[in-house]
């Protein structure tokens, strides 16, 4: 990093190679070394972490939902498209982004965004928020039949649902598209909004920011709870292509709807980043965390490998985004990212 950087975060940048220590999995990055794109991630009942992504090929088959599992975090195997069947609303479209998937009460809740049939039609219709549930976490989830959400552009994807442990309430996080990240509360079905609730603004967009802070467009939204703040993990400003310039940055606060203060205000830092690129690994982020059973954090996102930076030839630069983890440390209140060891540097 920079040096006018604060000492903190000098360990940061350094996302390659192998991280092990007694009674840690070896993490050998990628942990998985193909497209996919905006993991999510789920510790199961049966023991298993579930890993979820946007759309990709796989074996030369596009599956909407991408789904891995591991017992370790450091193997993982695919174990097929967790959304086999497209919903009736966007059955002839092909995109299908960022999913999040919960659990609750033996019922598993798949959160993603899809471009709805619409779009064909008027050449306006942007993402849609959707929802759709299965009984085991790799699904098939079937959509409910309706999309959440609509709206322009893609401002209504990212979506991440969190049961906050202080008041009980369901809520939805998500927002890009250069508007901000917002939370709403849930229904009791968590299908559908809270009757009478609103959306919370969260975290804005900085139009005339530099390129150094990030915030031009914010989205990818992820928040744990630890100690006495949530965490809001989000990412910005451009995710892939030839322009790719990304990275995963931290928010923090005392209520899980806000306000959340920025890394940056909280220390002075010039940006919020936790994990940027470097010389193995370019545009990282799209982060989802989570603690195993020894209670340690981990945060897996995707980034491009400059040594292979699309699957085909015929692919955009910078548009293969692989999956790396990493280790958590918390240290004076904000979260860091463990130095591994870097064989290939």
């Amino acid at each position: 990093m920079r040096a006018e950087k604060s000492a903190l975060f000098l360990a940061l940048m350094v996302l390659g190679g192998c991280a092990t220590a007694p009674g840690r999995p070896t993490i050998s990055n990628p942990v998985i070394d193909e497209n996919f794109p905006d993991p999510a991630v789920l510790k199961a009942p049966d023991g298993y972490y579930y890993a979820y992504a946007t759309q990709g090929e796989v074996g030369g088959r596009m599956q909407n939902i991408q789904v891995a599992r591991s017992r370790t975090l450091a193997q993982w195997e695919r174990v097929g498209d967790a959304l086999p069947v497209k919903p009736k609303w966007a059955s002839r479209t092909q995109d299908f982004w960022a999913p999040h998937v919960s659990l609750h009460d033996g019922r598993y809740y798949l959160y993603y965004s899809a471009k709805p049939d619409a779009a064909l039609v008027d050449g306006k219709s942007g993402l849609c928020l959707a929802v759709a549930t299965a009984s085991r976490p790799e699904g098939p989830f079937t959509d409910i039949g309706n999309p959440l959400q609509c709206g322009e552009g893609f401002i209504n994807i990212d979506p991440m649902a969190y049961d906050d442990p202080a008041t009980g309430k369901r809520l939805l996080y998500w927002g890009s598209g250069f508007a901000p990240i917002k939370v709403q509360e849930l229904a009791v079905d968590r299908m559908s909004f809270a009757q009478g609730s609103k959306p919370t603004e969260l975290v804005r967009v900085i139009p005339d920011a530099s390129k150094e802070n990030y915030q031009r467009l914010v989205e990818g939204a992820w928040v744990t709870k630890y100690g006495d703040y949530y965490y809001m993990f989000y990412s910005g400003d451009n995710c892939c292509g030839p322009d790719a310039h990304y990275a995963v940055m931290v928010a923090r606060s005392a209520s899980a709807t806000g306000p959340f203060e920025t890394l940056a205000h909280a220390t002075g830092t010039p940006n919020s980043v936790i994990v940027e690129a470097d010389s193995r690994w370019i545009a990282p982020g799209h982060n989802a965390i989570v603690q195993d059973d020894e209670d340690r954090y981990w945060i897996l996102f995707h980034a491009v490998d400059v040594r292979k930076s699309r699957e085909k030839d015929s692919d955009a630069v910078n548009s293969r985004r692989v999956m790396l983890v990493e280790e958590i440390e918390w240290v004076d209140g904000w979260p860091r990212i463990k130095r591994a060891s870097n064989e290939e540097e």
